[in-house]
């Protein structure tokens, strides 16, 4: 059976600041032949792991009326709590309730009508008067996760034999990543069943995942047929590749297919994913692999033409109104009608 494989992240770089080729070289068959791997040794704080989920856990406990002050059906930029069993994936109801937070920016009130991914941009909803240190927390994280992303992202092009800089200016200035805080519990949801989140591909660049112990999270990596389950190790990053890396690169990297089995009755399961990703007017060109990777890509079912490799936004637009057409249907009434 396929296995995850586990990279030390304190190991990219030797010495005099470049890249260690046997880190690369780990990370290159990593992505290309699974699309996940586990992180280690990524710089977080003593304890912050702990710390974060501890924050979070006291979030999910509060009475549901708090938790409703912040229903991201009041958030016009898909923001906020988001009840047990409303996000949709695969059409079906997942067995979660969570909170969605990207950068804290001003709403953006006039944009051309081609772009209307500009509306994602906008505040966050916090609990500020009954659990202030959640937004402290989740902040502190994304701080951390976009520097990391931003070094994985920096080795990734060095495996591809491109400069590490690659990929900079597609994040230049106002990055639109998204982090989620999210709480799992089986048998609550009825339309959910087993499914904690379904099986489906992240549509971004790069996915850098906290999971507790509880574990559920199973992968199907390229040209297998059997879900091989991501055993938690306590502390580490499960990281994964986003549809916009496979269709730039031709089927080089893998966006890996994954899914979230919901735990038994009456467990609870957390975690944090965070969606390193560019900006919202990034614009990805198709990447120039050398030879010998290109000999080496799966190609992809999408059409070249896809608007993945065009415009980043209208893409993740898309993502957010099909996982919640709740506020879709509130905000965007005249979108579904498209």
């Amino acid at each position: 059976m396929e296995t995850i494989p586990v990279l030390d992240f304190s190991a990219a770089k030797l010495p005099d600041g470049s890249f260690n080729p046997e880190f690369i070289d780990q990370l290159r068959d990593a992505t290309h032949r699974v699309g996940f791997f586990q992180l280690t040794g990524y710089g977080a704080a003593p304890g912050q792991p702990e710390h974060l989920f501890d924050v979070v856990r006291k979030f999910f406990a509060l009475p549901l009326e708090e938790r409703m002050k912040l229903d991201n059906r009041l958030s016009p930029h898909f923001r906020g709590y988001t009840r047990m069993g409303t996000e949709i994936t695969q059409g079906r109801a997942d067995a979660r309730e969570q909170i969605d937070y990207s950068p804290e920016r001003s709403p953006i009130r006039d944009y051309p009508e081609d772009q209307p991914y500009w509306l994602l941009q906008g505040p966050n909803l916090w609990p500020d008067e009954t659990l202030p240190e959640l937004r402290t927390a989740a902040m502190d994280w994304a701080a951390l996760m976009s520097k990391v992303g931003a070094g994985l992202l920096s080795a990734i092009a060095v495996s591809l034999h491109l400069e590490p800089d690659y990929f900079d200016p597609t994040f230049e200035g106002t990055p639109a990543w998204m982090g989620k805080l999210v709480h799992y519990v089986g048998g609550v949801v009825e339309a959910a069943g087993d499914q904690g989140v379904g099986s489906h591909a992240d549509y971004g660049f790069v996915t850098l995942l906290l999971q507790d112990n509880v574990g559920g999270l199973e992968v199907l990596p390229p040209g297998t047929a059997d879900w091989i389950p991501v055993e938690p190790i306590e502390g580490a990053l499960v990281v994964n590749l986003g549809e916009m890396l496979e269709v730039a690169t031709e089927g080089y990297l893998a966006a890996t297919i994954h899914r979230v089995q919901a735990p038994p009755p009456g467990v609870d399961r957390y975690s944090v994913p965070f969606f390193w990703s560019p900006r919202l007017d990034a614009v990805i060109d198709p990447v120039p692999l050398p030879e010998e990777l290109k000999r080496e890509a799966r190609g992809i079912s999408d059409d070249p033409e896809n608007p993945m490799l065009s415009s980043f936004g209208m893409n993740m637009l898309k993502g957010r109104m099909r996982a919640h057409p709740d506020v879709t249907e509130r905000h965007y009434p005249q979108m579904l009608r498209r």
